[in-house]
């Protein structure tokens, strides 16, 4: 199946192209956790940059800095120094609502978990970035529809999640995370839940999407998955300690 997801998105041949501006551009990121008692330094000086079109798996143990990372890329937590542009907008001193709006304009997520809304259909899980960002009916329902041909769940538009197995669930989560048209698809752990089979069929599609243009970040613990990406970046004690590119599929 080819998903193809250039309608009102970004066309492209998997390459950054030249001279393009940086999607996530990161100088000398620390993060301090100060309990009163001790302070725990989570990163260390963390440089790292993500080009248009790339896609990068971020890959570590369990207490490396890899969830404090995507955290600060996410904008859902702010770094205690260092600079920070995503999409050419610095974000490392904004506030809450600054981080809240440049999340809903700027990255498309998909979790483990899949975080879908379980009393409304897999469509208004889907329709509701573009509620947010109030686009009109006409456009929402013919995104929303376009959408879900392209990750083959046409026919299962109308169903809430919990008729849906976990590969589909995470189909509608990709499509959800693509509604507005983002920057940057970041994705944690997106196949954690799925059986091998849902989880690789997931994987097929982020392949496509970074065939198409799309720039990715996957974080996860799974050297197998992150050799399926374009480039691994490897985070240990709070720093980068390896960042190379993927020079064969496993």
């Amino acid at each position: 199946m080819n998903f193809f997801i250039g309608k009102n998105g970004r066309k492209g041949d998997g390459r950054g192209a030249a001279g393009a501006s940086a999607v996530l551009s990161m100088n000398a990121i620390r993060k301090v956790y100060d309990t009163g008692a001790v302070k725990v330094e989570a990163l260390r000086g963390v440089d790292l940059t993500v080009q248009p079109s790339e896609f990068v798996s971020i890959v570590g143990p369990s207490g490396s800095g890899k969830s404090t990372l995507l955290n600060i890329i996410g904008c859902l937590d702010v770094p205690s120094g260092g600079s920070y542009l995503l999409d050419g907008e610095e974000v490392a001193e904004l506030g809450i609502d600054e981080l809240a709006d440049i999340r809903n304009r700027k990255i498309g997520f998909v979790f483990q978990s899949f975080n879908l809304l379980p009393q409304i259909t897999a469509y208004e899980n889907v329709e509701m970035p573009l509620l947010f960002k109030g686009t009109g009916a006409r456009e929402r329902r013919e995104r929303v529809e376009w959408l879900f041909e392209q990750v083959g769940l046409a026919d299962r538009m109308h169903h809430r999640p919990v008729e849906l197995s976990g590969g589909q669930m995470q189909r509608v989560a990709i499509a959800r995370a693509l509604a507005c048209d983002p920057a940057l698809i970041l994705a944690d752990e997106p196949t954690g839940n799925l059986d091998t089979g849902a989880g690789r069929d997931i994987l097929s599609l982020f392949e496509q999407l970074a065939e198409q243009g799309r720039t990715l970040v996957l974080i996860t613990h799974d050297n197998a998955l992150a050799r399926r990406t374009r480039r691994i970046v490897r985070v240990q004690d709070g720093r980068i300690v390896e960042d190379e590119p993927v020079t064969a599929v496993a």
